[in-house]
């Protein structure tokens, strides 16, 4: 075991000794032989030995991530403080030896795996502690994801409910972090192994099809990049090019979401151009090379994407086209330097490497975006897995303020985002904006180059569907953190309300009563009781109906407990307060006739208090009053009308049919007209067959004087039918 361990160890060296100095390589070699001395031969159930593992990871560290000597060191040292060690290392010793920021690095691996973070049982607070990990010190993940990507390339070895676990996981958290990271290699690899182990039979299809096409493919990239060398080579352009296959996962995920056969999947490889080319050469040399491909080859503008004006939040820099190649296939091209190559291939370390060891500044911001949600208590673990997961995957656009700055924001953003990403305070008051100078709502999709601004008005407040479709972690987590505060408010308020209440019915506010109240309205925290108390979801009248012994309530009682008190008084009862009596003269504004039955003077009514229409009179026959008699018999209370001797005017809806004349609606207008007492507000008749229908709507006295009407109506020729509408 110990001459593998060995082997290994002298091809990390081997491969640090081309960048590293003669004592980086002995600072390597000591931390090698400090794990050795803890770890020796021991492996984990599996029959792995620990010491070729962390070799493993450190290889990756260096080579696939191209991170410096402590972060390889890291990687050899990581399972020193394994749980299964009896003379486990701690944090003095390691930082005696090895220095702080080893020792960092290694204690923000112990607390991501102290945490359970192995298996897909997840608690919100350890995602919190693992990003905020990540945005501390980036070496902590980029370390992780190198273990895990080991892992992964042994998984083989493990049980199946153990690969499914790990594969879940990986796909969910550690591949898109290598691909916000800038890793897209290692995020390829780890999600073809997480194909491979959670749908073994679509990986292995893809993979057969794979090399049954690899001669085909083979053939035609010669034929391809055959006349596009020829002409780099006339313009004496030093280069490279590379045909790489699209990852295993990337072709099965095209297939489904394409809905077609792998024969199908036009793109898949795709060619890539490398050239090696001074710094300041770079952008023109790329868009030279862009201008020959396009001349050999038709390219089609909907596919161009150029991250080379503009590069990635995470540093990626890359030219893409794709070209309609030899037999009418399309091909994408790739045209990039050497150094964005590397950028490439090994995302941040990368980039830091050729910005002097300074972390690129978008990359820090969305450090910082992160920190900051992840400092919003009421975020919860699957809001954070699926905002950062989308906001991992999707593309950027680049859009503008009415001065000229640029702004960087998620492709499918809206107007809210972008007045969000201004600041929070913006967006909370946004109300719309123009988009290079048309007014535009607050859904509207932003896209590349739109020149925006925000309006705003002090009465506006986030709500609720502004989370359905708002796409930007930023926006999502401050409208829930005003909405938590609207919330908030009105649970206070609806305290007050209830305590209000609760002493005007003479009864004690205390935890029984409270969970009485939730345990009926089946609710879990009693801040949601009384914020449904403050929006009128729940109305104080049913919690008296549930916590008083009945007995009998007079009208002025229960509209004392909703209306005003002024407007109480205005109101007049009869019969010991047990009617409400309601003026044949509508001109009360504490009560309305309700439009949906169109109460008559004359007509049996009854009073029904809403929430926030005050009373409505509805008749007894009224096609709603079973149903607010059965469910709310606490709103329901008596009225009667009382003559005023004035002449009044009530709307009646009149439903009449028969048989067809010409002149019908003429002999209706010559009816209603003789009767000078009656004003008609709309009529509407058609005819069919020979026969008509028709609606008239007009306004009346009393009942009395609507049924004369009514009788007079019948006596027109042809009329077979007349009867008031409910």
């Amino acid at each position: 075991m110990a001459e593998v361990a060995e082997r290994k160890l002298e091809e990390l060296i081997h491969f640090c000794s081309k960048t590293f100095t003669s004592a980086d390589l002995d600072k390597i070699r000591e931390a090698y032989q400090f794990s050795y001395s803890i770890l020796g031969d021991r492996a984990w159930d599996t029959g792995e030995v620990i010491i070729e593992h962390a070799l493993e990871v450190a290889m990756i560290v260096a080579k696939e991530i191209g991170l410096g000597t402590d972060s390889v060191r890291a990687g050899l040292l990581h399972n020193v403080a394994y749980e299964g060690l009896q003379n486990k290392v701690d944090r003095s010793v390691l930082e005696s030896r090895f220095g702080a920021s080893v020792a960092d690095i290694l204690e923000g691996m112990a607390k991501i795996n102290a945490l359970g973070t192995d298996t897909v049982g997840l608690h919100s607070e350890n995602y919190r502690k693992l990003m905020l990990a990540l945005a501390g010190d980036v070496r902590v993940i980029l370390t992780k994801i190198a273990d895990r990507l080991q892992v992964m390339r042994r998984l083989d070895s493990q049980k199946p409910e153990v690969q499914h676990k790990i594969s879940v996981e990986t796909s969910y958290l550690y591949a898109p972090l290598a691909h916000r990271l800038g890793l897209y290699y290692i995020n390829s690899e780890m999600l073809d192994l997480c194909l491979k182990f959670m749908q073994p039979e679509n990986y292995n299809y893809v993979v057969a099809r794979l090399k049954e096409t690899d001669r085909e493919r083979a053939n035609f990239v010669a034929e391809f990049v055959k006349p596009i060398e020829e002409k780099l080579n006339r313009k004496d352009f030093k280069f490279d090019m590379k045909a790489r296959t699209k990852a295993v996962n990337s072709i099965w995920k095209k297939m489904q979401n394409q809905q077609v056969d792998f024969d199908e999947v036009y793109d898949l490889f795709a060619i890539r151009i490398i050239l090696d080319t001074e710094l300041e050469n770079e952008k023109s040399e790329c868009w030279q090379v862009y201008s020959i491909v396009t001349e050999e080859y038709q390219s089609n503008p909907e596919r161009m994407r150029d991250w080379i004006t503009i590069p990635k939040s995470n540093g990626y820099e890359s030219l893409h086209t794709t070209v309609l190649g030899p037999h009418g296939k399309w091909v994408e091209i790739q045209i990039r330097t050497k150094r964005m190559d590397e950028i490439a291939e090994k995302g941040l370390a990368a980039h830091w490497k050729y910005k002097g060891g300074h972390a690129n500044p978008d990359m820090e911001k969305w450090l910082a975006g992160v920190r900051e949600m992840l400092e919003n208590p009421d975020v919860t673990v699957m809001d954070f897995i699926d905002d950062f997961k989308m906001n991992v995957y999707e593309d950027e656009i680049f859009v503008f303020t009415p001065r000229g700055d640029l702004k960087k924001l998620s492709a499918g953003a809206t107007l809210l985002d972008f007045a969000y990403e201004i600041h929070s305070q913006v967006g909370d008051k946004c109300v719309g904006g123009k988009v290079n100078g048309k007014n535009v709502t607050l859904k509207h999709k932003l896209k590349n180059g739109d020149l925006i601004s925000i309006d705003t008005s002090n009465n506006q407040r986030p709500k609720m569907d502004w989370l359905d479709f708002v796409v930007t972690t930023k926006a999502k987590t401050r409208i829930k953190v005003s909405l938590n505060e609207e919330v908030k408010r009105e649970a206070d308020n609806g305290k007050e309300i209830l305590l209000r209440k609760l002493k005007n019915w003479k009864l004690q506010y205390n935890d029984d009563t409270i969970r009485k109240l939730q345990k009926h309205y089946k609710l879990k925290l009693a801040q949601d009781l009384y914020y449904n108390i403050s929006i009128g979801k729940i109305d104080t009248l049913a919690i008296k109906e549930l916590l008083v012994e009945k007995e009998e309530t007079t009208a002025k009682q229960v509209l004392a407990e909703v209306l005003p008190k002024e407007q109480v008084k205005e109101l007049e009862f009869s019969g010991d307060d047990d009617f409400l009596v309601i003026d044949n003269n509508i001109k009360n504004v504490n009560y309305k006739l309700a439009p949906c039955c169109n109460p008559i003077f004359g007509d049996d009514i009854f009073g029904f208090v809403t929430i926030r229409e005050g009373i409505k009179i509805h008749r007894k026959t009224c096609p709603n009053a079973k149903q607010m008699i059965e469910r709310y018999p606490y709103r329901v209370i008596h009225a009667k009308w009382r003559e005023t001797g004035k002449r009044s005017s009530f709307q009646a809806v009149i439903r009449i049919s028969g048989n067809n004349d010409n002149d019908i609606v003429s002999q209706i207008s010559y009816v209603i007209a003789k009767d000078i007492g009656v004003q008609m507000r709309s009529i509407n008749i058609e005819s069919d067959g020979g026969e008509f229908e028709g609606t008239l709507r007009v306004f009346v006295n009393n009942l009395e004087h609507l049924e004369f009407l009514l009788h007079k109506l019948k006596n027109i020729k042809g009329v077979v039918q007349v009867s008031r509408a409910d």
